[in-house]
């Protein structure tokens, strides 16, 4: 009879986990389409790029005309507006994961 509990509470005890998965994983699915409609956008010299919560570029435009002529602070500008937008979108994510998984009662120390 022992035996037979002994399963019974293993069954349980993975059906449990099991919920916590999908629970997570419906989180997860939902912090994406979140991230996905959110936009982060990063100016430098001008150049504004806007990055979505899932790394993606989606648009890049220049306000300052007068920049076009400088073909070398053009590309530096451009490279510098995504890498400050990228940092950007990163720290939303995290944070926005953070969140999640503290509710979740899974804080990992370092984020």
């Amino acid at each position: 009879m022992t035996i037979h509990l002994y399963y019974l509470k293993l069954f349980f005890m993975d059906y449990k986990q099991a919920q916590d998965m999908m629970k997570l994983q419906q989180q997860a699915t939902k912090i994406q389409e979140e991230l996905s409609n959110t936009h982060i956008e990063a100016e430098v010299d001008g150049v504004v790029v806007t990055v979505d919560g899932q790394l993606k570029v989606v648009k890049v435009t220049i306000e300052d005309d007068s920049i076009l002529s400088d073909k070398t602070k053009l590309e530096k500008a451009i490279a510098d507006a995504t890498n400050k937008g990228m940092k950007k979108a990163q720290e939303v994510a995290a944070e926005q994961m953070k969140e999640v998984m503290g509710n979740m009662g899974l804080n990992f120390p370092g984020m």
